[in-house]
């Protein structure tokens, strides 16, 4: 393409087209880089050319264009000139599609310039206003087509500018998108769209790209923050100097999690990576250490060097050094250093540790001594981490009585804690003869096979309105195993099922710890209302309930306990199954056999088991009993055996829960708890405190557990219990006047 003459008057225009795109720039157009030339002052400097009544030989399309001609002039001379037309023609005789965005936008450079630029110039890339002049390195590049402006946007071609940065970019003729690829990130422009993607997330462009002589023009600032290309505009120049410095970046990890002053040996795990693919080849750290010495915050910051020179940003981290742990310091005092016998003794635990004390061990700590002399308390705290520490103290303990050993106890053991005592005279006591009433409330107690050795069916009953469940069975297979309670409705209307209170233990090898537990969280949701549910079984539906039971798989020799209370508008038939843990039951159901009983443990389904005792007189003046449990006061439940469609009865009542109240109880009166039939281990709760029957574990026929003390006046008391399945049964409530306190 020939050049032709442009006049003085001609080229001075063309600067006030520029200079009118730097006022444009300076009024606000956030939308254009400053100094880019706008359609209204390409028409105001068009009607100021036709004014002169100066013509070109050969008309431009638009300003651009001529602005375009006048850039190339300035950049080389005629006969180094390249053909960009031309070349832009032969790159799409090269393609395969003329329609599609891939226009193969070869770039050529001027082999005039310097040939070893340094790095901080390969780095910057200059734009020229209105040009197809390129500069980087030191060297010049023409793009196909110029920077062009259309309504207030700057459109460049993308692929002559993308290849300068250094990004691959490739065409995907499915979906006519031109895809650029920087690093991990995938960027995609299709033409005639005002929006481009980035890893799938479509983001807007300020505006639309379009195709012109086969190239690709998109928004100047679409690439910029695509690319996160930083640039500034020279108006003075008229140029934009964009700086394509990729920076690598690096990152790290620190092991282990807690760090130990002093101790732990910090482990570093980096890693780099550099977007345009090329090695690193240093790094630098500040605050890195392999152990620190000291307890505190630490700020460590990672940076990396690729080949280019460049430095990626550092990458920070705090962390924590924390102190060693230390050995727990065991420390107790008492009130005083000399008693009597029989005087009360108070310990105050001083023991502190760094962490957490997981356990505490006395050694002799007793609430009085009945012997004088010397006595040495031990108490050996242990922490999480197994550390532990020992104190003693010894106090003396003169030859003066102030309690005898029977009277102290009485006096001043605390709820929840037992004594030794003659329990010889107990069934001569006598008995308080209380009448009862039976509320409905069918009881299912699964309880036989106790001792599970195959999968299937332990239990299956179908009840109806309120219910109670008593599930307590071991695991005797050589496998891992789960228990399921489900209820499948034979209605033909939907039945809902209701859920109020529910206490279950386990797995545990300990089969009166388990018991004993259940009984604790049975009393505990009766007060907390944390169990309540309701769910709504279809005609046919089968559902799992109760579902605690099976969260955990139990191990051979593992013991579950459970008590719940349900209630239902529809006959339920229930299902209390055992089989292995990665069954689905719903799938395995059908198929299970119905187990025999053991022939020693109860099973039966038995109505009205929740048993309502009142007692009107007065109680506590005499020594007295109350028994439960003995199927003589306290008669068993009759019921049915469904799996054997035989009568039983319950012995020892378990699962009946007993509801106590005594109008009347005297002033100053020990109300306690005394197996008869051998230990036992559970809850009970007095005037609605819960209350266990000793906390450390179990009580034997010859000791007595307190429950509760009346004080200084006549008291209407009201207990609850339910035999602990583990426990052995009859039982006596006591109650026994307490001695006079003496006057210290």
């Amino acid at each position: 393409m020939k050049l032709k003459k442009i006049s003085i008057i001609t080229v001075l225009a063309l600067t006030q087209v520029a200079g009118a795109a730097a006022v444009g720039a300076e009024a606000g157009n956030s939308d254009l880089p400053q100094g880019a030339v706008t359609q209204e002052a390409v028409e105001s400097n068009q009607k100021a050319l036709k004014a002169e009544e100066v013509k070109a030989p050969e008309e431009p399309q638009n300003m651009n264009e001529a602005n375009t001609q006048v850039g190339k002039d300035e950049a080389v001379s005629d006969a180094k000139q390249p053909e960009t037309e031309e070349l832009e023609d032969q790159a799409s005789q090269n393609s395969n599609n003329e329609d599609t965005e891939e226009t193969n936008e070869t770039a050529t450079e001027d082999k005039d310039q310097p040939a070893v630029p340094q790095s901080s110039e390969m780095n910057e890339l200059i734009l020229h206003f209105n040009s197809n002049k390129m500069e980087q390195g030191g060297k010049v590049y023409y793009a196909p087509q110029p920077m062009q402006v259309k309504k207030g946007v700057s459109y460049v071609p993308i692929r002559a500018l993308v290849d300068r940065v250094g990004f691959k970019v490739t065409y995907d003729k499915k979906t006519k998108e031109t895809i650029i690829t920087k690093g991990s990130d995938e960027l995609r422009f299709k033409t005639n769209s005002s929006n481009y993607k980035v890893n799938g997330v479509t983001k807007p462009m300020k505006g639309t790209s379009y195709q012109t002589k086969n190239t690709f023009m998109v928004p100047l600032t679409a690439i910029t923050q695509a690319l996160d290309i930083s640039y500034k505009v020279d108006n003075k120049g008229k140029r934009i100097m964009m700086n394509l410095e990729i920076k690598p970046t690096a990152k790290f990890t620190v092991e282990p999690k807690e760090i130990f002053a002093g101790e732990t040996v910090v482990t570093y795990k980096t890693e780099a990576e550099s977007p345009s693919g090329l090695p690193i080849i240093d790094e630098r750290w500040e605050g890195k250490q392999e152990i620190f010495d000291t307890p505190g915050e630490y700020i460590i910051s990672y940076s990396v060097q690729d080949s280019s020179g460049s430095w990626s940003d550092p990458y920070t981290q705090k962390i924590t050094v924390i102190q060693p742990n230390q050995p727990p310091v065991a420390s107790f005092s008492t009130d005083k250093y000399e008693y009597k016998m029989g005087e009360y003794i108070t310990y105050t635990d001083k023991s502190t540790d760094d962490g957490e004390i997981k356990t505490r061990k006395w050694e002799n700590k007793e609430l009085a001594f009945f012997t004088p002399g010397p006595k040495t308390i031990q108490l050996t705290v242990t922490d999480n981490q197994g550390l532990s520490s020992t104190h003693e103290v010894t106090v003396n303990i003169t030859d003066e009585s102030l309690y005898s050993e029977d009277d102290f106890n009485q006096l001043f053991v605390p709820a929840g804690e037992k004594f030794t005592f003659n329990s010889s005279d107990v069934p001569s006591r006598p008995k308080i003869n209380y009448t009862f009433h039976d509320e409905p409330s069918t009881l299912v107690r699964s309880n036989s096979p106790e001792t599970v050795n195959s999968e299937g069916i332990v239990y299956r009953e179908t009840a109806v309105g309120d219910m109670r469940f008593m599930i307590h069975h071991v695991n005797n297979l050589n496998k891992n195993v789960k228990m399921y309670v489900v209820a499948t409705n034979k209605n033909d209307a939907p039945v809902t099922l209701r859920t109020d209170y529910l206490g279950f233990a386990g797995p545990s090898y300990i089969a009166t710890a388990a018991g004993k537990k259940s009984v604790l969280n049975y009393f505990q949701s009766m007060q907390d209302g944390s169990k309540q549910s309701s769910i709504t079984l279809k005609p046919g539906e089968q559902k799992l309930v109760m579902t605690e039971l099976n969260k955990q798989r139990m191990k051979k020799g593992d013991v579950i306990s459970l008590f719940a209370d349900l209630y239902s508008d529809l006959p339920v038939q229930f299902d209390v199954i055992m089989i292995d843990e990665k069954s689905d039951p719903l799938s395995v159901i059908d198929k299970l056999p119905l187990l025999d009983s053991d022939g020693v443990h109860n099973r039966g389904t038995y109505p009205n088991s929740t048993r309502i005792i009142q007692y009107s007189e007065l109680v506590g003046g005499e020594p007295q009993r109350l028994i439960l449990g003995d199927n003589a006061d306290d008669p068993n439940l009759d019921g049915i055996d469904p799996m054997y469609n035989e009568p039983t009865s319950n012995a020892g009542n378990f699962g009946v829960l007993y509801k106590i109240t005594l109008d009347k109880v005297a002033p100053n009166t020990l109300i306690s708890f005394n197996p008869r039939g051998g230990k036992y281990s559970g809850y009970a709760t007095v005037n609605g405190d819960i209350i266990p029957i000793y906390s450390l574990g179990q009580v034997r026929p010859d000791e007595q557990s307190v429950l509760y003390r009346t004080g200084g006046f006549e008291q209407k008391v009201e207990i609850m219990l339910t035999a602990a399945p583990g426990s052995n049964l009859p039982i006596n409530l006591l109650f026994t006047p307490l001695p006079k306190r003496v006057n210290e």
